[in-house]
């Protein structure tokens, strides 16, 4: 009926918010650190987005290495090869991996798993092979898995900073638990606000964080210095080769360590490599060992009763409840980059055509990764929250996290072969030998964490199979209709040439039809003119492309084609990270020469109903799921911002 699909051309801006100011495409997506205050700005911003998670991780990681599901005693030999698990965890996974080689991989600028995955999208049939179909389902279930670990993450930091108040008495044990959905649900709702204000603290009040963490631990390894000897690799080999299957199953604890690793690529977008590498270097590394070997140093010195917690251990006497505190801000900051995250990462798979249409709202007229998704906002309290109820203790969450980060990173390795391959020719040999490398870090990782999915694992791999399953129906489901959509489209040379010989009664102003074909007369045009015998003076055929980069410069948007008989074809073209306004497209189109006022123009869209008798190659229950997406998502006309008293929307009923 019409060529708009639900969610095809998915690009759109929703109904802004009216404090965007400034449309998030006008938004400096590069950032520069050119002068020693520019690193030193954006490397402090970093602090509070990009190393909320993994700079909160010494809360939970080392208590949870010599938790009783791994019945380790902390011994010295057991101390110092857990230590040196974590030490070299850190250096291989965030130093080398992240850090040095990943974050080379950069989609014109932006970093994360799906920028990472549209380098190597299939775009044309030649690619589409075997091999492109694998990456094509590993890209997005790595997606879907960050979803999982978005729903674990803020529910297991900030729980875990509240538990510090039963160290100093048993008198707030039963309150840990409200205590901590009390703070979640009171940080869920005020996302709708922007984390704008907020935000300006982030990275301070991590700074300050991070030194707490470093200045908590030195005083303990100054009595116990031996404890830096896990700098050495030998004792995390040792430690393995002693213990055997428990030694490399306790890797499924040690993850927890770098958790956050995931973040330094994906805001890569946000603060540039420099920034982000110069924060690991001088804050965030350093801090995180004096911790690591503080807990050690106290778990050597006092033995079992220490194993309860250590971190809040290390915080003596009066210094114990203001750690608390800021142990609870930091762990709420963390999840606040978490939950940004998310927004994110549902913005993009919008963008890209796999996920159905969801309402956006800019909480900021500057910042383009300033967004708010009321639709993930409340899912996320709900889960975040049951999570909390249900396992009621850090410990418990512990066994359900890792085993989606572990997932995620093993994939984003597979993903950097393929751009290796790809972008950069790097020859079979290079290329595999250095995904042979990570994989073998990622692997032990995640095999480690699989004995964890009967005691809680299975709850990402839940979240992520449903998510996985809304988004390779979506994309399906799209396919399909476009087809036949495409199969009811007319030529243009033909629909020209009847136009020549019946001249129908041209009414004044601009009518815009909206489709997602480039190509040929939309449907809903042709059932226009079929049924009111009339056409506009001027017609235009809009239509908007997204593009696998993630920022689409002003003047590389527009293309604007001239059909003859009053008719245009326009096309814009927008990143994955942008949102684009189909109002601000028609008032650039008007700059290059398209004769339209954008205040007057009527809009034509259509809207089906879709049914599950046809006979396409779906299966009937992706069917009723794709139908389903499509009356719940977003409407066109919200979506792409356009104005409903100038909106005609059009009917049909199509079997899938």
């Amino acid at each position: 009926m019409t060529e708009l699909l639900p969610g095809d051309n998915p690009t759109g801006s929703l109904r802004l918010d009216n404090r965007n100011e400034q449309p998030a495409d006008e938004v400096d997506h590069a950032p520069r650190a050119d002068t020693p205050r520019e690193l030193a700005l954006l490397s402090v911003g970093a602090l509070g987005i990009v190393y909320g998670d993994i700079g909160t991780s010494p809360l939970y990681a080392i208590k949870e290495c010599f938790g009783p599901a791994h019945g380790l005693t902390p011994s010295v030999e057991n101390v110092l090869g857990i230590l040196s698990l974590v030490v070299w965890s850190l250096v291989l996974v965030v130093v080398v991996k992240y850090l040095s080689l990943v974050m080379r991989a950069d989609n014109h600028g932006e970093g994360g798993i799906l920028a990472l995955f549209a380098l190597v999208h299939p775009k044309s049939e030649k690619h589409r092979r075997r091999n492109m179909f694998v990456l094509l389902m590993l890209g997005l279930f790595g997606a879907a898995l960050l979803y999982g670990d978005g729903m674990i993450t803020p529910a297991i930091s900030v729980l875990s900073a509240v538990e510090g108040l039963e160290v100093a008495t048993h008198t707030f044990q039963p309150y840990v638990v409200p205590i901590t959905v009390g703070i979640l649900i009171g940080l869920f709702f005020v996302q709708k606000r922007g984390t704008g204000g907020i935000g300006k603290i982030f990275g301070p009040t991590m700074l300050v964080w991070f030194a707490a963490i470093a200045a908590a631990g030195i005083p303990a390894i100054a009595r116990h210095p031996y404890v830096l000897r896990a700098a050495s690799p030998t004792y995390a080999v040792m430690f393995i080769a002693h213990n055997g299957k428990a030694g490399f199953l306790v890797l499924g604890a040690v993850v927890l360590a770098i958790t956050g690793g995931e973040a330094l690529y994906a805001d890569m977008g946000h603060f540039g490599r420099r920034p982000i590498r110069f924060a690991w270097y001088t804050v965030v590394m350093p801090a995180l060992l004096c911790n690591y070997f503080g807990q050690g140093a106290i778990l050597i010195e006092g033995g079992k009763q220490m194993v309860r917690n250590p971190f809040f251990a290390l915080a003596h006497g009066w210094a114990l409840y203001p750690m608390v505190v800021i142990a609870t801000v930091a762990t709420v900051i963390a999840s606040q980059a978490l939950i940004s995250g998310a927004f994110s990462l549902t913005q993009q798979a919008v963008q890209l055509g796999y996920w159905p249409r969801v309402r956006i709202v800019h909480t900021s007229g500057r910042a383009a990764g300033q967004i708010y998704i009321p639709e993930i906002n409340w899912a996320l309290m709900i889960a975040c929250t049951a999570l909390v109820i249900g396992f009621r203790k850090s410990d418990n969450l512990a066994a359900a996290y890792g085993i989606a980060v572990t997932g995620t990173m093993t994939i984003t390795s597979m993903l950097y072969y393929s751009v290796a391959r790809q972008m950069w020719k790097w020859s079979r040999t290079r290329a595999g030998l250095v995904l042979a490398m990570f994989l073998s870090f990622d692997l032990s990782f995640l095999i480690a964490n699989v004995n964890k999915i009967e005691s809680g694992g299975w709850f990402p791999l839940a979240v992520a199979g449903v998510v996985f399953t809304i988004m390779t129906t979506w994309r399906r489901g799209r396919a399909e209709l476009a087809r036949q959509m495409t199969a009811g489209m007319m030529p243009i040379d033909l629909f020209m040439q009847d136009l020549a010989l019946t001249q129908p009664y041209r009414v004044p102003g601009t009518a815009v039809f909206m489709t997602s074909a480039a190509g040929g007369i939309p449907p809903v045009l042709l059932h226009h003119f079929k049924h009111n015998k009339v056409l506009h003076q001027q017609v235009v055929l809009l239509s908007v492309v997204t593009e696998d980069v993630p920022v689409v410069s002003g003047t590389e948007r527009l293309d604007i084609e001239e059909l003859g008989h009053g008719f245009y074809r326009v096309v814009a073209h927008y990143g994955f990270m942008q949102n684009p306004n189909v109002l601000k497209t028609l008032r650039r189109a008007q700059a290059k020469g398209l004769k339209c006022d954008p205040d007057t123009t009527s809009f034509f869209l259509g809207r089906e109903t879709l049914l599950v008798t046809g006979k396409g190659k779906m299966a009937r229950w992706r069917k009723a799921l794709f139908a389903f997406l499509s009356r719940n998502s977003r409407t066109a006309t919200a979506f792409f911002g356009l104005p409903p008293n100038r909106v005609v929307e059009m009917g049909a009923q199509i079997e899938l």
